[in-house]
């Protein structure tokens, strides 16, 4: 791990106004994906700001029926809150399918937002990565591609997001709350706030420079089955294959959104509509621009076979 300089901030806009005056610096909070970075060497800030006094870590509820979830609450008590519990079941399970206990009680709700891609290449810094050293080119693309994206790729990048919960806030329409370094604050959608990769992988949110997550906040409940289903090679502590978070009505109709297969959690409005006309049609829709390769080709009937199993827990 390189040398750095340390400070802890009094508020939100002291944060991200120190983060824009010093190059190179990060937020830290809970630090489960950051601090292995930089003993790889792979993030190596030269400053780190500590967010944890913020008290960001509240969960409180909106005038319209939703909820303001602190950009420092923990993912454990995230999960365990009874009112997202209730309404938000699909945030529950995801969560508690993703890492391990011990990692959910310190990871934060804007670390998962932040969370790297856990593929392979960008781990071997002996690898040529175009997320990890622009323009040095993607390893992944000619290598073992098995747990990497098959939609929304690109010629520079097949990485995907790692995070379940991302893909939960994604089918929840939830939206990303932040505070620039001017002072002035700003509300994300979730559908807006993770870019594909393109010609640039390394840029991987719509965030600028020093901008720091406040909270997210979820909107009014939608009601409905909510379904978290996470495919995997083993029964814990693994990144998903694929997974599908759900929201169905009683009618039949709903919304989904699929992790494992893009650079972002990925869903289109348009497949949800498909969900009458069965799995195929809404995976038909889903990936409907797909570019596997051949070690992950499985995936695209693997998120058939999913959303079929998903569809069905809802209708029984």
């Amino acid at each position: 791990m390189k040398s750095f300089t340390y400070e802890r901030a009094a508020t939100p806009a002291d944060a991200a106004k120190a983060a824009a005056a010093q190059p190179g610096a990060k937020f830290i909070a809970g630090g489960t994906n950051l601090l292995d970075l930089m003993k790889l060497q792979i993030e190596t800030p030269r400053h780190l700001i500590d967010v944890n006094g913020l008290k960001l870590d509240t969960i409180e509820a909106t005038d319209d029926g939703g909820l303001r979830v602190g950009a420092l609450v923990r993912n454990t008590d995230l999960a365990s809150d009874a009112r997202v519990k209730r309404d938000y079941g699909v945030l529950t399970r995801a969560i508690v399918a993703g890492a391990s206990g011990q990692l959910r009680n310190r990871a934060t709700t804007a670390g998962n937002l932040l969370q790297r891609t856990r593929c392979p290449y960008f781990y071997d810094t002996n690898m040529a990565c175009n997320k990890r050293q622009p323009g040095s080119g993607c390893s992944a693309l000619e290598g073992y591609s098995r747990q990497l994206g098959v939609v929304g790729v690109s010629d520079a990048c097949i990485a995907t997001n790692p995070s379940d919960m991302n893909v939960a806030l994604r089918v929840l329409d939830a939206t990303v709350e932040t505070v620039k370094p001017d002072g002035q604050t700003r509300a994300i959608a979730m559908a807006d706030f993770h870019r594909l990769p393109g010609d640039t992988p390394h840029i991987e949110t719509v965030l600028d420079t020093g901008e720091l997550i406040t909270a997210v906040t979820l909107p009014k409940p939608l009601g409905g089955r909510q379904i978290y289903r996470k495919v995997r090679d083993r029964a814990s502590y693994a990144f998903a294959l694929i997974s599908v978070a759900a929201v169905v009505q009683p009618d039949g109709s709903g919304r989904l959104a699929v992790g494992g297969v893009a650079h972002k959690p990925w869903r289109r409005e348009e497949a949800d509509a498909a969900m009458a006309q069965g799995a195929k049609a809404v995976a038909g829709r889903l990936l409907a621009d797909a570019r596997p390769t051949e070690h992950n080709a499985f995936k695209i009937p693997l998120v058939e076979r999913t959303l079929g199993a998903v569809m069905a827990e809802a209708r029984s």
